[in-house]
């Protein structure tokens, strides 16, 4: 995949087009990160459904390297809070791993971002944080 093609697809993520940047995944796929491991676009839809209802999130990519099998990243996640998201409101959901966040607080979440390809399409996604999320003023 070529960094103009991936940033199609980021954009479409971007942007919250969900179906959008779906139609870049194999009909098999798991994507792992803070929301646990999501193996179907109902669950896809279901966990950024919730967390974007919280939060803002935008993905800035600081280093890009890819071939027609793999994608490795080094990126900043950005997220600042739209929605006040409570310990019980997390407590209350699918997702107990993630972090409370008050309204207009920001953080930038340095990344690493792997994705496994075939034929095209992402299989498999991992993210991992490279360090804790820095506070934004």
């Amino acid at each position: 995949m070529t960094r103009e093609e991936f940033d199609a697809y980021l954009s479409k993520f971007n942007s919250r087009d969900y179906e959008g940047f779906l139609k870049y995944f194999a009909d098999k796929f798991e994507m792992v990160h803070v929301g646990g491991s999501l193996k179907s676009r109902e669950e896809v839809m279901k966990f950024y459904g919730f967390l974007h209802t919280y939060i803002r999130e935008s993905v800035i990519i600081d280093r890009f390297v890819s071939d027609e099998k793999t994608i490795a990243l080094e990126a900043r996640v950005r997220i600042e809070g739209a929605r006040e998201l409570s310990a019980e409101t997390i407590a209350a959901s699918d997702y107990p791993k993630l972090t409370p966040l008050k309204v207009g607080q920001a953080f930038v979440i340095p990344q690493f971002i792997h994705y496994h390809l075939e034929n095209g399409k992402f299989v498999k996604v991992v993210c991992a944080e490279l360090s804790p999320p820095q506070a934004v003023a």
